[in-house]
């Protein structure tokens, strides 16, 4: 009797195991199954744009991305090198962080905080980054030996701030993103969309007499006129890839769902993608021979 008794406990011992082996197994294909969606559903990331620096990817919001685009892009129509954008960008990040203010210190107003009083400009004009930008590289222009100086002490000569060093703190990034938006580094940024936002862009005609006209605006060239001459090309960067990147961070506003240079096409997307913002052309007869093609 004794042995049967231990027969026993040894089976019931056995199957408690399997048990809960089976236990375990059914419950991780549960948490497999709840935890991890298919690639489709999963949330998508927020709207926001990236540029791509030598130092890596670096984030930023639609608003900032669209107004760093104009002011470097206005520096074409002053043909001034890219260390002025360098110094545009030190001052905006320092003064609004790029986004466009109504409000200061004082009446100071706009991406530069231009101040109506002392003869910057008219509120409204202020306000408009192709105008305050404008304003901004005249002044920086007339410093004797700004090429020259610290970035901080250049854009302290324009701006004329209560606290000039600060300007210090972002020279570097400013460098680096003015490579990218001078057009230097190529297809370097991208911005993505949410899903209700893609459906408008893709349903709707995209008005790209629109966005051609601004950008005329902006870099003191027609797009129509591209390419450039080699000996009209300019100082500041390369004009083609410039305005292809203010359209692609400009593409919400205008519908534009393609974006087109060179061998290099950008498409709208909603980030999931985000390795494959940029696609190279295979077929030669897609190259755009030095345009800008908006779709």
């Amino acid at each position: 009797m004794p042995s049967k008794r231990r027969k026993f406990s040894a089976f019931a011992k056995i199957l408690l195991i399997l048990t809960f082996v089976c236990g375990l197994f059914v419950a991780g294909a549960y948490y497999v199954l709840t935890t991890f969606e298919p690639l489709d559903t999963r949330d998508r990331p927020d709207p926001g744009c990236r540029l791509d620096l030598s130092d890596g990817r670096y984030a930023m919001e639609a608003t900032q991305a669209v107004n760093a685009a104009t002011v470097g892009g206005v520096a074409f129509s002053r043909d001034l090198p890219e260390h002025a954008v360098t110094v545009a960008y030190a001052t905006v990040w320092q003064e609004s962080t790029f986004y466009n203010v109504e409000y200061g210190d004082r009446d100071s107003l706009g991406l530069f905080q231009q101040r109506p009083s002392q003869e910057w400009g008219e509120p409204d004009e202020i306000l408009d980054p192709v105008f305050s930008s404008r304003a901004f590289y005249d002044k920086l222009a007339e410093v004797d030996g700004w090429e020259d100086r610290p970035v901080y002490e250049a854009a302290q000569a324009v701006q004329r701030s209560a606290h000039g060093f600060a300007y210090d703190q972002h020279e570097e990034l400013s460098a680096r993103m003015a490579v990218a938006f001078t057009g230097r580094s190529g297809p370097s940024a991208t911005c993505w969309f949410d899903e209700e936002t893609l459906d408008s862009m893709h349903a709707g005609d995209a008005d790209t007499a629109g966005a051609e006209e601004e950008m005329a605006r902006v870099f003191g060239t027609d797009p129509a006129q591209l390419p450039v001459a080699e000996d009209q090309a300019g100082q500041t960067g390369d004009l083609g890839w410039a305005m292809a990147l203010w359209a692609v961070v400009h593409a919400e506003e205008y519908g534009i769902t393609s974006v087109t240079y060179e061998d290099q096409r950008w498409q709208a997307s909603d980030g999931m993608d985000g390795e494959e913002a940029w696609s190279e052309l295979e077929d030669e007869s897609d190259h755009t021979g030095g345009r800008v093609v908006l779709r």
